[in-house]
């Protein structure tokens, strides 16, 4: 039986934050816009390409943005208008796509493996692009390839806003003239070590005897060699918005005492946040679970603000468990549960706007990670009184 050509898709929305807030404000549109902090504090969360022509990127610190690009202009995340927008390009491309994978809140990958037989993939992927751009007014680039990792870089080298095929066969030619950092994992350090071995090219990387990039760098070298031949195997993960992280309580004794039960709730909460964030991940949906003494269960969700912060989560689970709890029937179980997830990768602080919050949660999660994920508690969950 012959092996069906494998066709896919990466779809990647242009500056996506950038995008978001032009589409709230016009007058942004062809200026150097940044997303992020102060002036004087944070990081660029991201930027539009007329900064970045002055070297601005994300990550950067604000004040040395500010230095390269000085009459850039300033503008904070809107968060929930972000949240909106990328379940409104997964809905359009749930609806299209035979299957798909979110691969974080603003890039996709489509498997159209076998589809050829009835139509064009490109075509179909060009008619997808148009369909969201049209709808939705955001721009975005895709890459189609035999694989995910040659589809997410024809997508990179589409940007701004445009799309580009690379046939089957053509995977190796096509990677020949990029530099070697265009493969994902290739940092500062392997890079230069590349360069040390007068390894600039990916052409060069993949005439390379194997077994000498193994000896100088180690299995990370195979790997390298194997994609400088356009050979990636990973597969396209089906989404499903079922996808989630949740823990339940069943208490020894039911409970009534409502201060005991936030304390849980706050507990509960801080521990599926903190999965959350190890797993890289954003939630987009919320829920509460409760099951009465009489084993009568309900639960209540709401769609919020991607986000993987305890400090925004919490308010959101007490009011869920106050809009379902009836005051004074013993409660059973106790239960919440976080869904909607995507991969945040770099974006994972894209919504900060407190750079002291920030690294106040990455120092808690290295102490849960250290000593365990009971390590540190807030002070309600230990007292069951408000703080």
């Amino acid at each position: 039986m012959t092996t069906p050509q494998r066709y896919i898709a990466h779809l990647d929305l242009d500056s996506f934050f950038v995008s978001v807030e032009m589409l709230i404000d016009p007058s942004l549109k062809g200026k150097a816009v940044i997303v992020g902090g102060t002036r004087e504090r944070g990081v660029v969360t991201t930027c539009s390409y007329e900064a970045r022509k002055f070297g601005v990127r994300s990550a950067m610190p604000m004040h040395k943005a500010m230095k390269l690009c000085p009459h850039a202009l300033i503008v904070k995340s809107t968060r929930g208008e972000y949240s909106r927008y990328s379940r409104w390009v997964t809905e359009i491309i749930a609806a299209k796509a035979p299957l798909f994978e979110k691969a974080s809140i603003d890039e996709f990958y489509i498997d159209l493996t076998g589809m050829d037989k009835y139509f064009d993939p490109l075509k179909w992927t060009i008619a997808l692009r148009e369909e969201i751009i049209t709808t939705t007014q955001l721009p975005i680039s895709f890459g189609l390839a035999s694989n995910k990792m040659v589809a997410k870089i024809a997508t990179d080298e589409a940007k701004p806003n445009g799309y580009l095929f690379v046939k089957p066969g053509m995977e190796k030619i096509f990677l020949a003239p990029l530099p070697v950092n265009k493969f994902s994992g290739v940092g500062e350090a392997l890079h230069d070590k590349l360069k040390s071995m007068g390894i600039f090219t990916i052409q060069q990387l993949s005439e390379t005897p194997i077994t000498v990039l193994e000896n100088k760098i180690g299995k990370s070298g195979v790997d390298l060699w194997k994609k400088s031949q356009g050979i990636h195997e990973g597969i396209v993960q089906p989404y499903h918005e079922s996808k989630s992280i949740s823990t339940e309580n069943t208490f020894e004794t039911n409970q009534t005492d409502e201060a005991f039960l936030l304390s849980e709730l706050v507990r509960m909460t801080e521990k599926v946040a903190y999965e959350l964030r190890s797993d890289k991940k954003l939630t987009g949906c919320m829920a509460v679970k409760i099951r009465y003494a009489n084993f009568e269960t309900t639960s209540k969700q709401t769609a919020i603000n991607y986000t993987l912060r305890d400090d925004e989560l919490i308010p959101i689970a007490k009011d869920l468990f106050n809009k379902l709890y009836r005051k004074g029937e013993p409660i059973r179980l106790l239960g919440v549960r976080l869904s909607e997830l995507t991969s945040h990768v770099l974006q994972g602080s894209l919504f900060t706007e407190d750079e002291k919050k920030n690294q106040l949660y990455k120092a808690i999660d290295e102490v849960k990670n250290l000593f365990g994920k009971s390590a540190l508690k807030k002070a309600r969950t230990i007292t069951g009184k408000k703080i």
